[in-house]
């Protein structure tokens, strides 16, 4: 029983690394690769000044609650019970609207971010796959850090990639 037992981890071993050598295998730093991209700086430009306008439109929405929160408190003294209360709810109406687009905006920034880097990202993997196949590369790891990949040294397929795209 423990001769089959050897002997069927040796011969795991054995096709496990004949697989391996016969398999060629490249890694390339994705993150790197999309950064250089000129699609790239125009996305990332462009959700600069989305972002750029929805925090104007916030610093101005939380503005203007200030402005009447404190009218409002200055108020106060001398307004009636009923108009205190409607007040109150009128702020508490405001705040929620604040906070409502905030959450609002985020969600949209993140949307518009995904759409923009999506098709970045599909030509970046195009431009791998079509380099990877010239080259005969069965794999292509990403180097990216915190990708997994703990060892990259075999064949960097960065720079034929950025070739390949142009820059």
């Amino acid at each position: 029983m423990k001769q089959i037992k050897t002997l069927i981890i040796a011969l795991v071993l054995f096709v496990g690394t004949q697989v391996s050598a016969q398999s060629k295998l490249a890694h390339i730093n994705v993150q790197d690769l999309m950064e250089n991209m000129p699609e790239m700086k125009a996305a990332k430009a462009q959700l600069e000044k989305i972002q750029e306008q929805y925090d104007k439109e916030y610093k101005t929405m939380v503005q203007e609650y200030q402005t009447k929160l404190q009218k409002y408190e200055q108020e106060a003294p001398t307004a009636g019970e009923a108009l205190n209360e409607t007040r109150s709810k009128e702020m508490q109406d405001m705040g929620a609207r604040i906070q409502q687009y905030q959450q609002t905006a985020g969600k949209d920034l993140q949307q518009k971010e995904l759409d923009l880097y999506k098709p970045i990202l599909e030509k970046a993997q195009a431009a791998i796959q079509k380099v990877a196949k010239s080259k005969g590369f069965e794999y292509v790891l990403d180097s990216t850090t915190g990708s997994g990949v703990l060892v990259a040294n075999g064949t960097d397929l960065l720079p034929e990639v950025k070739k390949e795209l142009g820059f």
